[in-house]
């Protein structure tokens, strides 16, 4: 992936994260998609390099789904660089709370687009919960999924290894489940209930920004004109909580992987 031959977008440094984030951008969405999982496939295959195993949390969305799909077109193909889908653990950056069988969730797409066509271990597949059964409320099923992110953590720490964590982003800014002006944007918790979401369904569970901004990268994967402004004013230094994708980062690289519509309103600077 690169970006279009003569132009650099001005980007402002990433705030709390130390680096200049990387903005790389596709001429459509299905180019996007295609490059996006090749990229994803050559970083969890370099981490197994040298972990011996690897982590990614996923996303839902069209583009996210869309990926996945190309993903798994790639794992049924010979290929240079490829991914032991046995030693992949696979995380979510939120969910809709919902029955486990219900369409809208993100787990279901994701097994669909993926995880059922590669393989994955079920003790790898870590699910938010879902509704009904075990949980009435959203904040136990949160409060679960924080339980088992501390289980898979080394001594001492509250989060596991994520190598790379794929985010949406809406036109209004929200990534994950962290919506603008919402209680989670000030929540330190790494995961958190959401209520009264103002995109349905309203009920969901997220990680938080303590969760998202551990990660070792962080992807945001934007495509469509009607997030052009969104993408324009995070990568210019919005506050956080007026547009929650300016206030995430990765430790070591976070990435903005865009079509040429969603980066139509950036600045460009000469080549």
């Amino acid at each position: 992936m690169s970006l279009p031959p003569g132009e650099r977008v001005a980007r402002e440094p990433v705030a709390g994260a130390g680096h200049m984030p990387d903005v790389v951008i596709e001429p459509d969405a299905d180019r996007l998609a295609r490059a996006a999982a090749a990229a994803l496939v050559a970083r969890l295959a370099a981490a197994q390099a040298v972990h011996g195993s690897a982590s990614v949390v996923l996303t839902g969305g069209g583009v996210g789904t869309a990926v996945l799909e190309q993903v798994a077109a790639l794992a049924a193909e010979p290929a240079r660089e490829t991914v032991d889908w046995t030693a992949v653990d696979v995380w979510w950056g939120d969910e809709r709370f919902l029955p486990a069988d219900d369409d809208e969730r993100n787990e279901k797409g994701a097994r669909r687009a993926l995880l059922d066509r590669v393989g994955v271990p079920a003790h790898r597949v870590h699910a938010m919960p879902p509704s009904g059964g075990e949980f009435d409320r959203p904040e136990d099923a949160a409060d679960r999924y924080a339980a088992e992110l501390a289980a898979a953590a080394p001594s001492g720490l509250r989060l596991p290894r994520f190598d790379v964590l794929l985010l949406g982003m809406g036109p209004e800014g929200h990534v994950a489940s962290i919506f603008p002006d919402s209680p989670a944007v000030a929540d330190e918790r790494p995961v958190v209930a959401v209520r009264d979401c103002p995109k349905p369904p309203p009920t969901r569970v997220s990680l938080g920004f303590s969760a998202i901004n551990a990660a070792e990268e962080v992807w945001l994967l934007v495509a469509g004109k009607g997030k052009a402004p969104a993408v324009a004013q995070a990568l210019r230094g919005a506050s956080p909580s007026e547009l929650p994708a300016a206030g995430v980062h990765g430790r070591q690289a976070t990435r903005w992987l865009l079509d040429a519509d969603a980066a139509s309103e950036l600045p460009t600077l000469p080549g």
